[in-house]
């Protein structure tokens, strides 16, 4: 086992990451910049480095100043977390090359899943059901003119094949509308990611967004840990996550949970990871993308079946075996992320000072956040400052159980979501559990 692990992140998942390791008695870095002196992470590391000014591209995003952060503390291991270098393959490879153990993906099963064309055709050649589309990459306009009227059948989706958070994306309902929207994503993605490939799939209208969490060991084996729903959004950001779903049935539980083994042993994965579908309203299932790294919404899943996500990621980095087991849920939780940001305002962003912090309690209640009375909210990253997660017997006591705890929520200083979340819980539909990802589309806040 690890002696030491450095943690590559910041905020609440740092946080996170470090109270495991402490439990698992292993020591713990915390890297920082100088815009985040005052975080917990760093209070309650065991050590910790500051890698750079406030600028995640000269600290949290500067890999040399990390790797010799993990020299400078002889750390044998390095977490990235989510965001930042989690799905860096370089970053991977350069852990690697300086005999760190990357806790994560290696880079071929990074590079190989990140690139989504390539992921697609890797999965369809596994079994795995796929949104039909392009075979590869697009080679230019007058293929996807052609794919589009003639193969696929509009309304289609085109997408950047290095794509995230809904960048070089483009819905395209008519043929008047394709010259446009090629030519805008393809130049939003040289922008964003450096690589303006595309590829096209067919449109799921108003489908639900579900990921099967799994995780895999060394030898190939691997296992899914049930479903999450993560369909209420906003621009492809996930606000509210929940498991079980409330759209799913048995079957499909199973069906998709068996989809999600098959794409992870396809390609020997080894780690925890997610792999994320699209479900219309049949309950047809399509594969989405696979991220290779821990996700936000992580902790809906631990709560439901009792089962520490870091830990065994560690443990599997570590050349441990995982038992095999498939997990369904026993409990009913949800998470509302809690940003600082203005609901009331088109969710800007809203950094500053904490005057006042109260966070609620009781059966139930988790709370993921590195936020206090007085802390300084940066404005340079991220602006999620807490996951709110509670666990009950049912869907609708955890929904009760929600209004109560975001009711005890004080948060003052700066604005959040909190009030969103509260309007939300209180929405007819969705405690009818009446969502897609088209929900926010006709929220009125």
């Amino acid at each position: 086992m690890f002696k030491k692990i450095l943690i590559a992140n910041r905020g609440e998942i740092a946080l996170r990451i470090i109270r495991t390791c402490k439990e698992m008695g292993i020591k713990t870095v915390a890297v920082y910049s100088k815009a985040d002196e005052a975080s917990l992470h760093v209070r309650f590391a065991d050590e910790a480095v500051c890698v750079g000014p406030a600028a995640s591209t000269d600290s949290y995003l500067k890999i040399s100043n990390i790797i010799a952060a993990a020299e400078i503390t002889n750390a044998d291991a390095i977490h990235p977390g989510y965001g930042f270098l989690a799905e860096n393959s370089n970053f991977s490879k350069i852990c690697a090359e300086n005999s760190i153990k990357f806790i994560g993906a290696s880079p071929e099963m990074i590079d190989g899943m990140g690139d989504k064309a390539a992921a697609k055709e890797t999965m369809k050649k596994a079994g795995v059901p796929t949104i039909p589309g392009s075979d590869g990459l697009i080679k230019d306009f007058e293929e996807c003119k052609k794919l589009a009227k003639e193969v696929v059948g509009y309304p289609v989706m085109l997408k950047a094949t290095a794509g995230g958070g809904g960048k070089g994306m483009r819905l395209v309902w008519k043929e008047e509308e394709i010259q446009d929207a090629w030519d805008s994503a393809k130049t939003e993605a040289k922008a964003a990611f450096g690589d303006d490939g595309m590829y096209m799939e067919k449109f799921i209208e108003n489908p639900r967004h579900i990921e099967i969490q799994i995780i895999g060991d060394k030898t190939g084996k691997a296992a899914h840990l049930s479903e999450r729903d993560c369909s209420i959004q906003r621009r492809h950001q996930k606000l509210v996550e929940e498991t079980p779903s409330p759209f799913m049935t048995d079957k499909l539980r199973e069906d998709m949970g068996s989809a999600a083994i098959k794409a992870a042993e396809s390609v020997k994965y080894e780690g925890v990871g997610t792999v994320e579908f699209l479900v219309d309203k049949h309950r047809n299932f399509y594969f989405m993308e696979m991220n290779t790294r821990i996700q936000v919404e992580h902790p809906v899943t631990e709560e439901v079946v009792d089962y520490d996500l870091i830990r065994e990621q560690i443990k599997v980095a570590a050349g441990i075996k995982i038992s095999g087991k498939n997990y369904e849920p026993q409990l009913h939780a949800i998470e509302c992320r809690i940003n600082a940001e203005d609901p009331y305002n088109d969710f800007r962003p809203s950094p500053g000072m904490i005057s006042n912090f109260h966070a609620p309690g009781g059966h139930g209640i988790r709370i993921d956040t590195h936020a206090y009375a007085n802390y300084m909210i940066p404005p340079f990253y991220d602006s999620m400052i807490a996951k709110l997660i509670t666990v009950a017997q049912t869907r609708e006591e955890a929904i009760s159980k929600m209004e109560r705890a975001l009711d005890e929520f004080i948060i003052e200083g700066i604005n959040t979501t909190i009030p969103f979340h509260q309007k939300l819980m209180k929405n007819e539909e969705f405690r009818k559990g009446n969502y897609t990802t088209k929900f926010m589309e006709d929220f009125e806040f």
